[in-house]
């Protein structure tokens, strides 16, 4: 056998395996799926896998056994109409779940919501092992298609959707704290004290916190209108709408030592269909 063949049967064989490693991968999904309720960030992620493994089979054996051209033809026809299956399963299934994913800015983690469009809910699935994901909390409101995904820090996502009634709802997924995970903490007590950033400045005290703006307007939410998601964000809310969300940045470090003050930046963020910035926020001193 010369060098080409060899090439041949070589590159033959890695498409046999990861052909085999597509299909372990669909089997542990079914397992999965049947005993934890794990499914793939993305629903289409099903659909394009059996597409790969169908491509790698199909030119693993195409190579392996040297066909001849009926065979060929045969195994060909069988590849395409399978492929054509799958992506024909996929458009429908998009069609009755919009899959909603996005990535973090350093790509360790993945927001995932699923709605399912006759049923009218929207699911949030936190991402557990690279594509797979476990459904966490149902999203309160029924979404009108409008939506929008910031990520305010690498650990921190702010989603912000229109309801069918046209009001404006935000979810906030977090993927870790700033304690190391040795306890839990709320976030209103961690940033007690003044703030500002660009035009604005917020104060958080023991009654609540106050947003200030240079152009006189002043907002203050007391501690029964506002919200926690995780230990990393708070959602000040007014009618039972957000109006703005507070997040520990990624330099943000809880003290146990509740004498010293926050030395760090926090992150305010509008929340509003509008194209809008985070704003970094530096600590002032107490009020």
């Amino acid at each position: 056998m010369n060098n080409k063949g060899k090439s041949i049967d070589v590159i033959a064989w890695v498409l046999f395996f990861l052909a085999i490693g597509f299909f372990c991968l669909q089997v542990g999904y079914f397992l999965g799926h049947e005993k934890y309720q794990i499914e793939y960030i993305d629903n289409r992620l099903f659909y394009i896998i059996n597409i790969c493994f169908v491509i790698c089979l199909f030119f693993a054996v195409v190579l392996l056994l040297r066909l001849n051209k009926i065979s060929l033809w045969f195994t060909f026809i069988i590849g395409i109409v399978l492929i054509a299956v799958n992506i024909g399963l996929c458009i429908s299934n998009n069609q009755q779940v919009r899959n909603i994913v996005s990535i973090s800015p350093d790509f360790k983690h993945v927001l995932s919501i699923k709605e399912d469009r006759k049923e009218g809910e929207s699911i949030y699935y936190r991402s557990s092992f690279l594509i797979f994901a476990r459904p966490t909390e149902k999203l309160p409101y029924e979404m009108n298609g409008e939506f929008k995904v910031e990520w305010l820090a690498n650990d921190i996502a702010a989603f912000t959707y229109k309801a069918k009634n046209q009001t404006v709802h935000q979810f906030i997924a977090t993927y870790g704290d700033r304690n190391s995970g040795l306890s839990y903490y709320n976030v209103g007590p961690e940033i007690q004290g003044k703030w500002q950033g660009g035009d604005l400045e917020m104060i958080s005290d023991t009654d609540g916190i106050t947003v200030i703006e240079k152009k006189g307007i002043t907002e203050r939410y007391d501690w029964d209108h506002i919200v926690q998601f995780g230990t990393l964000a708070i959602v000040l809310m007014k009618n039972n709408e957000p109006v703005w969300t507070i997040a520990l940045d990624t330099n943000f470090k809880v003290e146990s030592d509740s004498s010293k003050f926050p030395t760090n930046e926090i992150i305010l963020y509008r929340a509003t269909m509008e194209e809008n910035q985070p704003i970094q926020m530096q600590f002032k001193g107490l009020n």
